[in-house]
């Protein structure tokens, strides 16, 4: 017989309240909150001065797997996304071959099944190749669809750019539509320009420029005008400038919006002047902006026009990343990391302990209808995080976990610390300990209205 756990006399983080308790995990599942007395089967957690918070879930990573391993892979991008906080994530569909079919789908999801210790959901691809079949595909019960990451691929798999095709899309489309909205043309001639001037290598620090704040206003403002006339329900991925965050709404509640949004926690960490100390490194599509976009961001997170906080997760290795600047790979692991820089601007007295809950837990599975995920409820999945906010530590090449081997945070002082972290009730991470013995699940749906 397994036994229970209870975690007691910790503050728990919980919809937008902080209460002192005990809490009784049996088998998978939270069974009690208030006043637990331990038996002799239970194994007791002392949680006195720390904070429990449920489960992170990560609307948008990019784990590599399959076909891109070398990068990253579903073991161990989720043991670093364990080691912060992290209990679920919705992986990108531009891994090899790009996940365009519902076959490619479920095969991911083996992948997962066989190697992650996280729970998983995964997008289904869509672009100008597969648009047809998607639009006749059952997909009520999938997490969502994305063209993220497919411009990789090829040009001309940004839907954003394509308005015949995301219009066909908002008026058939059953699930959310995830898109990455820029602007492809625009980039495209801003790269031009800066070719013939600097020639292949340009210097990073244009990289905003070139990935405008008018690339990224324009293909948001054209989206929502879009899903608005279908009334489809649009999700826009990573958001970037301050100018976006006017373009939605905080008069409603979550769960009565059809266009919703993200902000990935490196938009709201770095800005432009972070280039020259740290180059390619920062280089994301859509790109860093300015320190006004960022403190927009943050206000807009705050009052919720943005509905929930991402990672846009995407290692990879250091050697692609230090080619010059048109050949230099976009993206960069952070899912290790990105409870600890909310929790940095906690300390820093920009947000709430309950807010930080509230964009990273609730709303990610209120916005998805994740299935018994997400809260501190009686009867849920126990995905909870345990943290220290008082225990300061060094992002070091000796602790970072991802499988290309850096950061762009080395160096960097956190003031707060993930002890242990729960998935489906087992202690799979506890003060730098693995328990790897059970595999994450498929996150369950709820039905949608």
């Amino acid at each position: 017989m397994s036994k229970d756990t209870i975690i007691k006399n910790v503050t728990l983080v919980n919809e937008g309240q902080l209460r002192v308790a005990d809490l009784l995990i049996k088998d998978q599942f939270i069974d009690k909150i208030g006043n637990v007395h331990p038996t002799e089967n239970s194994l007791v957690i002392d949680g006195s001065g720390k904070y429990l918070f449920p489960g992170i879930i990560d609307g948008q990573v990019h784990f590599r797997d399959p076909g891109l391993t070398h990068k990253g892979d579903f073991y161990t991008e989720s043991r670093a996304a364990i080691a912060g906080g992290v209990t679920s994530v919705i992986d990108m569909p531009n891994t090899v071959p790009n996940v365009l079919s519902i076959e490619l789908l479920e095969q991911k999801h083996q992948i997962a099944a066989e190697k992650s210790l996280v729970n998983y959901s995964s997008f289904l691809g869509v672009n100008a190749d597969n648009i047809d079949t998607v639009i006749q595909t059952d997909t009520s019960n999938l997490i969502g669809v994305s063209d993220d990451g497919l411009y990789f691929t090829k040009k001309g798999n940004l839907l954003a750019d394509n308005p015949a095709i995301l219009e066909k899309l908002f008026a058939n489309c059953q699930s959310i539509i995830a898109i990455h909205a820029e602007k492809e043309k625009l980039v495209e001639e801003n790269e031009r320009i800066f070719r013939e001037k600097y020639g292949e290598d340009v210097p990073i620090e244009f990289h905003p420029i070139i990935r405008s704040a008018q690339g990224c206003f324009e293909a948001s403002k054209d989206a929502i005008a879009l899903a608005t006339k279908h009334n489809a329900r649009l999700h826009i991925l990573h958001l970037s400038t301050e100018a976006e965050t006017h373009l939605f709404r905080n008069d409603i509640p979550l769960t009565q919006k059809r266009i919703t949004t993200e902000v990935s926690v490196h938009h709201l960490w770095f800005s432009d002047v972070d280039y020259k100390r740290l180059g390619n490194l920062i280089k994301w599509n859509p790109a860093i902006k300015t320190e006004k976009d960022k403190e927009g961001l943050l206000k807009a997170l705050l009052d919720d026009r943005i509905d929930i906080i991402t990672t846009d997760h995407a290692p990879h290795s250091l050697e692609e990343k230090q080619k010059p600047y048109f050949q230099a790979m976009s993206g960069a692991p952070i899912v290790q990391h990105s409870l600890n820089i909310m929790l940095e601007f906690y300390k820093q007295g920009k947000i709430s302990l309950e807010k930080i809950a509230e964009k990273m837990c609730h709303n990610p599975a209120i916005l998805y209808h994740i299935a018994n995920r997400g809260f501190i409820r009686e009867g849920y999945f126990a995905d909870l995080t345990l943290v220290d906010l008082d225990k300061p530590w060094i992002v070091s090449q000796d602790n970072i976990l991802y499988k290309c081997g850096w950061s762009p945070l080395l160096g960097t002082t956190f003031q707060t610390k993930v002890v242990q972290t729960f998935v489906n009730g087992g202690l799979i991470y506890d003060n730098g300990h693995f328990n790897e013995s059970v595999k994450g699940q498929l996150l369950a749906l709820k039905p949608r209205r």
